[in-house]
């Protein structure tokens, strides 16, 4: 029997806590915790794994998700006040009336292949988008698999009626893909890497319709009340991005002690996921604004809610 990897959900608290002075000064109201929503092997290994949060001068408190849809439905829950999530599943969470708001925003290093695919068996008589037309497609809602399909369908003039369509989160896709429930699975890296791995072939490649940017998302009650212990965060977090891009062999060994992956898949995830942070501008909204159209297009969201609105930019000089 073929050896099958699989990432696990574990909802783990691990408070990151150490004494010392910040550039911040932290009031009594932050209540010295920051509670942060990590989607596995994304912020936390990073953090982990460089050490920034050593001397922190504040609890974090870790919660983990398989996919950006629980993670924001933890922060826009009040679960958490803060997690990073793909800007699709954030705009999607947004117009469904999560009371989130963006606080900074990172775009991939580079044009990355297989960070994001639809995928079929490789025998599969699949071979461009047209092809897709009557058959069944696993992802997951509201996700940056489920855009990359519209993505894909809109390019190829496809209506997106004319697919079948079946959400699912990634453990039960990648089960129904491994059964043959179902003809395709559009998701992303580490599912992407681990299904290459295992003999998928790529149908459609992010890489050709614009990766997605990453970005973090703090709970809008939090960010009054937190404002210091967010802007720390922000900082510790692009130093930890910095430090994984410079050492990619030491942060993918952190990367599989975490997620169970085998390293050559947590080294491709990395490779596949680096990331450097950008300003939120005009150009980023206007990014957003054209995700919502399309899942408003495709008659998932009414898309009613003020894109510009979905930002704050008052941390943008803490970078």
């Amino acid at each position: 029997m073929r050896k099958k990897t699989v990432v696990l959900l574990s909802v783990t608290l691990i408070a990151a806590a150490g004494i010392g002075l910040a550039a911040a000064t932290f009031r009594q109201s932050d209540d010295n915790v920051l509670r942060v929503a990590n989607q596995k092997g994304q912020v936390k290994a990073m953090m982990i794994a460089s050490g920034v949060l050593d001397g922190a001068p504040y609890t974090v408190e870790w919660s983990e998700f398989p996919a950006a849809q629980p993670l924001l439905e933890a922060v826009g829950g009040g679960a958490a006040d803060l997690g990073l999530a793909a800007d699709a599943p954030f705009i999607f969470a947004y117009q469904s009336g999560s009371p989130v708001k963006a606080i900074a925003v990172q775009a991939p290093a580079n044009q990355a292949a297989q960070a994001l695919a639809i995928l079929v068996k490789t025998g599969s008589s699949i071979r461009i988008p047209r092809d897709l037309v009557g058959k069944s497609i696993a992802t997951t809602r509201g996700s940056i698999g489920h855009h990359l399909l519209l993505q894909a369908l809109e390019r190829a003039n496809i209506p997106a009626d004319k697919v079948r369509v079946t959400l699912l989160p990634p453990g039960d896709a990648k089960a129904a893909f491994d059964s043959g429930a179902i003809d395709a699975w559009a998701t992303w890296t580490p599912y992407t890497n681990v299904a290459i791995k295992e003999g998928a072939r790529v149908v459609v490649d992010a890489k050709d319709y614009g990766l997605p940017l990453y970005i973090d998302i703090a709970h809008a009650d939090s960010i009054a009340p937190k404002r210091a212990l967010l802007a720390d965060f922000l900082k510790r977090e692009a130093q930890a991005v910095a430090w994984a891009r410079a050492h990619p062999d030491q942060f993918a060994q952190v990367l599989a002690k975490e997620t169970g992956l085998p390293l050559d898949i947590a080294r491709a995830s990395f490779d596949r996921s680096n990331r450097v942070s950008r300003p939120i501008d005009a150009g980023i909204i206007a990014h957003e604004q054209a995700i919502t159209h399309r899942f408003q297009k495709a008659g998932l969201t009414d898309g009613k809610r003020d894109v510009a609105q979905a930002f704050d930019t008052s941390f943008s000089d803490n970078h």
